[in-house]
């Protein structure tokens, strides 16, 4: 009773604070407003002052006292800009877990793909990529340019006091000048014992362009922060099947890792005593420098000043860090040999602690040339460059070792100016150093048919890398390899098919993939020495049943040839039926019921030790379809998302209880109903 009672005055001080916060927020916002109104009324109704200065750039041809706002953005190392999304019909762009995966039963553990995944980056891999979902990364970094200051605010609340908040604010000091401050906090107690997790990370950046517009700089920090305890799993599925008499809570059944006398299910507890704690630094610096002509734009009150590049001197400074730890404070002799097979000698010093630890630092220098062979198209160029990386790797805190490499890059991007084509070509061979002979290419093209038959792109990928550092180095983890491996060699073939008038999507994927590196077990690695193939099929399409109903279809078909080493299902799928459209001017709506299916397939194991998801033919899945139902809503820029998730747990009988649980694995078994609901909103300052 005590634990229920400290969840409810939990979920009430959050929701209390937060609409605490909004209102004083919202009234500032009316404040600031009011009394800019009032400024601009005692300066006159002409506003000449102000027009003179809205001369000077583009970005300030507007009334910088009216309520609208431009803003867009591009990812880093793109020249496409991109306008903010809005819609609501998906809670999937939202979570942190896309519907393609599955995690542990408990947001914030490790999660992997239901579809094939293959590492498809050649050179350094630490081997460590359960929590990547949860990253900021630096290719998904975004760079804003807008008129008005923008904040947005996310909260979502979900049972067992499962919370999530996401910030971003972005702001233009001057045209040239733009910073972002973006951060993100994952808390979840869990549904079973010892899986508690949080997530922090946060990224700001500022991106810098001189008044000439011939130099230019981004920077970017970031920090991600794990720390997900781990249960190895229920001790047995049957507990959970048969639950009830005393044990009618599924956090009182027993697992296979973690003491029952140090964990209960308290939001204010973030602490891991056995699990995993990774941390990551990144610090990225990119400069140029521009060569080009001057141009202007002559009208008959203005003179617009360009700059058309056509040389650039391009140089990218990375430092980083990666910090990857299994503690156990509470170790099981017992459990580990009976479970694991895995033996461990307490000593005086570490009592029954176990720990395995990897920590890298890495420096990346590239230097760039870029070329533009028309002037009026900033989408076409050719670059040239090259970089030497630094890795030092310290094991369990006292043992030290030095690598380095050296790799050319080259790369050719043609957006045409009519927006008809699209090529990107890049590659990357490393020459020397601890990679050597690890090399990536990349080709895609693309074409818009016309406005009614969408755009077709087709592309070629092959990658030659060397296996992940955890599988075929030393390192710090009890990891063991069957064998010297050989470099793992992946060819991918695509094709996209986008039509988004009938809002129809057709992708094609085809893998041929040697040496295949992979977990056999919970501390070995393997590698497949036949070639083998894996194809995925995925379609998606929007039917409009009437005025305000829509049916959603998204479907994935894969299958794998040979003694493929892989737990994959042959099918998945998405469906959704909402009720949708605009009503009473600013209200959107979207409701409706969302249902997810996967075929069954044999299921892979996890090695809570190492985070690697094991190869492993024991066990079938055989589960319900997950079935959520939904209502979703926009008023003006305030969203809204409800939502009863894991319906398909009802169980008639044990009284319409929500009981029966869908398994992610093995021994993992998913949570029963689940409630969510979240807000996000956003400010123009």
């Amino acid at each position: 009773m005590t634990i229920r009672l400290s969840g409810r005055i939990f979920r009430f001080l959050s929701i209390t604070l937060l609409l605490t916060f909004i209102h004083l927020v919202v009234r500032s916002q009316f404040s600031d407003l009011s009394s800019r109104v009032n400024n601009y009324s005692q300066s006159g109704s002409n506003g000449s002052a102000g027009q003179s200065n809205n001369r000077k750039d583009s970005l300030q041809h507007r009334d910088r006292y009216a309520d609208s706002i431009t803003i867009y953005f591009r990812y880093y190392d793109s020249t496409r800009t991109r306008t903010i999304d809005s819609a609501i019909n998906d809670f999937n762009n939202r979570f942190s877990v896309p519907y393609t995966y599955d995690h542990l039963g408990n947001l914030g553990t490790a999660a992997r793909s239901l579809l094939f995944n293959p590492i498809l980056k050649a050179g350094w891999d630490a081997g460590f990529h359960q929590y990547d979902i949860y990253n900021y990364t630096v290719e998904n970094t975004r760079f804003f340019q807008t008129t008005r200051p923008y904040t947005e605010l996310g909260y979502l609340l979900g049972s067992k006091s499962e919370q999530t908040i996401d910030v971003l604010h972005t702001q233009n000091r001057k045209s040239n000048f733009n910073f972002s401050l973006e951060y993100k906090f994952i808390n979840a107690p869990g549904t079973f014992r010892n899986q508690n997790s949080s997530h922090n990370n946060i990224r700001f950046t500022t991106h810098y362009q001189s008044p000439n517009k011939r130099y230019e700089s981004f920077l970017i920090l970031l920090s991600n922060k794990h720390a997900s305890s781990e249960n190895g799993g229920l001790i047995s599925r049957a507990s959970l099947d048969t639950l009830g008499g005393t044990l009618n809570d599924p956090f009182q059944l027993g697992t296979r890792l973690g003491s029952s006398f140090v964990y209960s299910p308290n939001p204010f507890n973030t602490t891991v005593t056995t699990g995993n704690i990774y941390k990551e630094s990144n610090f990225l610096y990119r400069h140029q420098y521009d060569l080009g002509t001057k141009d202007s734009i002559v009208t008959d009150s203005i003179t617009i000043h360009l700059f058309h590049p056509r040389f650039r001197v391009q140089h990218t400074l990375q430092v980083g860090s990666n910090e990857y730890k299994f503690i156990d404070y509470n170790g099981d002799s017992l459990q580990y040999a009976t479970y694991y097979n895995y033996k461990f000698t307490k000593n005086a010093i570490t009592q029954d602690t176990i720990s395995f630890k990897d920590k890298w630092t890495r420096i990346n220098n590239e230097l760039s040339f870029i070329s533009f062979p028309d002037k009026n198209n900033q989408s076409q160029y050719f670059k040239l460059g090259g970089i030497i990386q630094n890795l030092k790797q310290t094991i369990n805190d006292n043992l030290s070792h030095s690598f380095y490499n050296i790799s050319i890059i080259g790369e050719y991007r043609n957006r045409t100016r009519n927006k008809l084509w699209d090529v990107i070509a890049n590659g990357q061979l490393y020459l020397n150093g601890l990679n050597a002979g690890d090399f990536q290419t990349y080709i895609s093209l693309k074409r818009k048919l016309s406005n009614s038959l969408g755009s077709l792109q087709i592309g070629f990928q092959n990658v030659n890398r060397s296996p992940s550092f955890l599988l075929n180095a030393p390192t710090g983890f009890p990891m063991q390899a069957h064998g010297s491996f050989n470099k793992e060699n992946t060819t991918h073939l695509f094709a996209i098919y986008d039509n988004a008038k009938v809002g129809f999507k057709l992708n094609g994927d085809y893998y041929l993939l040697n040496n295949y590196t992979y977990s056999d077990s919970f501390f070995h690695a393997a590698q497949e020495a036949s070639l083998f193939n894996v194809l995925h099929i995925y379609g998606e399409k929007v039917f409009r049943l009437s005025k305000h109903w829509n049916y959603y279809l998204e479907l994935h078909i894969q299958q794998a040839t040979g003694n493929a080493p892989i737990n994959i299902p042959q099918f998945l799928t998405r469906q959704r039926l909402a009720f949708e459209g605009n009503f009473f001017t600013n209200l959107f709506l979207s409701t409706g019921l969302e249902v997810r299916y996967t075929s069954n397939y044999k299921a892979p194991n996890y090695s809570p030790f190492t985070g690697q998801f094991l190869y492993d033919n024991s066990t079938t899945l055989s589960n319900r379809p997950d079935v959520n139902f939904f209502f979703h809503f926009r008023i003006k820029s305030f969203k809204a998302f409800a939502r009863i998730e894991n319906l398909n747990t009802v169980n008639p009988k044990d009284g319409f209880s929500f009981s029966h649980y869908n398994y992610k694995l093995a021994n993992y078994a998913n949570a029963g109903m689940w409630i969510r609901f979240g807000i996000w909103w956003n400010f123009v300052n």
